[in-house]
C-alpha cells in the first residue's frame, strides 16, 4: 500500500513516500479502511518532530484523522459493516491508502458529505463542538470571540457558535481571511494585523450594551490571548484550544480573580480515551447541524500524497483557510 512514513524525527519534508505491504485483518474492536482522504493538522508537525504528547515508535505513518470506506471489520463487530462510509480520528496512520481504526472512534460520514471533505472534518469540528458545548456551555444570545477564525478549527467554531445561537466576533489575519470568516457566519470581523483587538471587541460589546465577550475560543494564544483577557465580560469563559502563535502564554491569575473568569483547557483527542461515550453524541449533534445546513466545511487545499511537502508548507506558513487534506 502507498503511505507516508516517518523514519526519523525531524521536519515534514523528511517524510518518505513508500510502498509497503497491505495491512493485516483487523482485530476485535478494530476496522480496516480504504482511505479516501486524511486531514492535515499542526499536531502532525509536532508528532513528526517528536514534540507531541503521543510518540509512536519509528518508523510510523503520521495522520490523525481520515475518511473512507470500510474494507473489513474485526470479530464480533456489529455496528459497522464492510462498505460503510466512515470517518475517524486515529492516534496515527492516516496518511496511507489503508488504515486500521478503532471501531469506537469510527462514525458515519454525514449524509450528503463527500469523503474528501469528511477526511478533514473530525478533529476541527469535534474540537469546536466539544469546547463550545461541553466546556463553555455556550448559550444563545451570548457574545463569542473566535481567534484564528479562518483556520482549520477557528472556522468551525464560527459555524458552531452561530448554530448554537451566539453572536460571533471573528479575528483573522488579513482582509481575505476575514472575508472567509464572514462567509461562514461571523457577525463582525477584526483584522488583528491592522486593528487593535481589545479596543475593537470592547467597542462591539458596548454597541450591544455589554462589557465584553462572554466566551473566547482561542487556538492561537500569545498576544491574542493577552488581548482577550482585557476585553471579556465579568464571568467569561476562556477556552485554551492551542498555541498556533508558537508562544505559550502565562495566565495572570489576578485578572481571572477580579473578573471571575474561567480559563479552561480543551484537548478533544483525550476524550477518545477518558470519555469515549461522548464521541457519538458529539458527531450526532454535528450531523444534525450539517443536515440543517448550519455547517459548510471548507477545504481550501487538496493534495495528492506525493505532494506532501507542498501541503505541509501551505499549512505551516498559514496560506490555507479551513482545512488541507491529502488524498492517497
Amino acid at each position: 500500500m502507498r503511505a507516508l512514513q516517518c523514519q526519523s524525527l525531524g521536519k515534514p519534508s523528511d517524510l518518505k513516500l513508500v510502498d509497503i505491504p497491505g495491512l493485516p485483518s483487523p482485530k476485535a474492536g478494530e476496522i480496516k479502511l480504504q482511505v479516501a482522504s486524511a486531514g492535515l493538522n499542526f499536531a502532525d508537525t509536532l508528532m513528526i518532530a517528536g514534540q507531541y504528547q503521543h510518540k509512536p515508535e519509528l518508523p510510523f505513518i503520521p495522520g490523525l484523522e481520515l475518511a473512507g470506506t470500510v474494507l473489513e471489520v474485526g470479530p464480533a463487530e456489529t455496528r459497522i459493516k464492510p462498505g460503510d462510509p466512515i470517518m475517524a480520528a486515529v492516534d496515527h496512520g492516516g496518511f496511507a491508502s489503508q488504515a486500521i481504526v478503532r471501531a469506537a472512534d469510527a462514525v458515519p460520514i454525514p449524509t450528503g458529505m463527500d469523503p474528501v471533505t469528511a477526511g478533514g472534518f473530525v478533529i476541527a469540528y469535534g474540537t469546536s463542538y466539544g469546547a463550545l458545548v461541553w466546556k463553555a456551555r455556550l448559550q444563545a444570545g451570548e457574545l463569542l470571540l473566535v481567534h484564528g477564525a479562518a483556520g482549520g478549527v477557528g472556522l468551525t467554531a464560527v459555524e458552531i457558535g452561530k448554530a448554537l445561537g451566539a453572536k460571533v466576533i471573528a479575528t483573522a489575519g488579513g482582509a481575505e481571511k476575514c472575508a472567509v470568516a464572514r462567509e461562514h457566519g461571523a457577525d463582525w470581523t477584526v483584522d488583528y494585523k491592522t486593528e487593535n483587538v481589545r479596543d475593537r471587541v470592547k467597542a462591539i460589546a458596548a454597541e450591544l450594551g455589554r462589557d465584553g465577550a462572554d466566551v473566547v475560543y482561542d487556538p492561537v494564544g500569545g498576544e491574542l490571548f493577552d488581548a482577550s483577557l482585557r476585553c471579556v465580560a465579568w464571568g467569561a469563559r476562556l477556552l485554551v484550544v492551542g498555541f498556533a502563535a508558537g508562544q505559550i502564554q502565562k495566565i495572570p491569575a489576578n485578572i481571572l480573580l477580579v473578573k471571575n473568569i474561567d480559563a479552561q483547557g480543551f484537548y478533544w483527542g483525550s476524550y477518545r480515551r477518558h470519555r469515549p461515550e461522548l464521541i457519538g453524541e458529539c458527531f450526532a449533534g454535528l450531523a444534525r447541524f450539517h443536515a440543517a445546513g448550519s455547517l459548510q466545511p471548507h477545504i481550501s487545499h487538496r493534495f495528492d500524497l506525493a505532494d506532501f511537502a507542498q501541503a505541509f508548507e501551505v499549512l505551516v506558513t498559514r496560506k490555507s483557510t479551513g482545512k488541507i487534506v491529502l488524498t492517497p
